[in-house]
């Protein structure tokens, strides 16, 4: 008989007990999650991650003195692969989300989100899958939807380049990323399997030195937008 598998590892960041006790009982609750630690600065973020070793942290953003993008940059920015980084909080804005994205989280969540799909995007972001509510995926469309015209088309020229630097199957796949598409999802429409999927994934990530896959998704996004 196989060992069940283990449990995904959380940290939790955020200066407001109330909330890590909820999200605590809620991420514990749902069975095969286990939250390892609880920080409530950014400060204390990398200290955390070293002891515990958490698959996932659920970030927040204003903290008192290390602000969560801050401390999610400094997570991406190290060379040995570290936890998949979720920034959960009750500001939704365009410049919040970009910053987020662009820092290196796998995802962005505001803290009024059902319980159900925080559970989700926790088990998403520890199978390297990208995260985003669907009001924050709406505020990424309006605001490539809003930039002016030789803007779009200046980006597009300078991300189709970097575009050009990936195998023709890896844009293939960073076009499902950008699709939104899961692992499994991508091996059924490219007849692959997952571990290729994910192969391919960690491919163009170097290439194109980046971080995660929604950063993948927004270059190829910017790549391929047809204004």
């Amino acid at each position: 008989m196989s060992d069940p598998p283990a449990a995904i590892r959380v940290l939790l960041v955020d200066d407001d007990p109330l909330v890590c006790t909820g999200l605590r009982l809620i991420l514990e609750g749902a069975g095969d999650i286990e939250v390892v630690a609880e920080v409530g600065d950014g400060a204390d973020v990398a200290d955390a991650v070293a002891r515990s070793t958490p698959d996932v942290v659920l970030m927040d953003v204003r903290m008192p003195r290390v602000d969560g993008i801050t401390a999610t940059r400094a997570l991406t920015a190290r060379e040995s692969r570290g936890p998949e980084v979720i920034v959960l909080t009750t500001f939704d804005g365009d410049a919040t989300v970009l910053e987020a994205l662009r820092a290196g989280a796998a995802g962005f969540l505001l803290k009024h989100t059902d319980p159900e799909r925080i559970v989700e995007s926790v088990r998403r972001a520890a199978a390297g899958e990208p995260v985003l509510s669907p009001s924050v995926a709406r505020s990424l469309i309006d605001h490539v939807a809003g930039s002016g015209r030789d803007q779009r088309s200046d980006g597009r020229q300078r991300a189709w380049e970097r575009l050009a630097l990936l195998s023709e199957r890896e844009r293939e796949v960073a076009e499902a990323v950008t699709a939104g598409l899961s692992n499994t999802e991508i091996a059924e429409r490219l007849f692959m399997s997952v571990g290729s999927v994910k192969a391919h994934v960690s491919s163009a990530l170097a290439k194109l030195d980046l971080t995660g896959r929604i950063q993948l998704a927004l270059l190829t996004h910017d790549a391929l937008d047809s204004d």
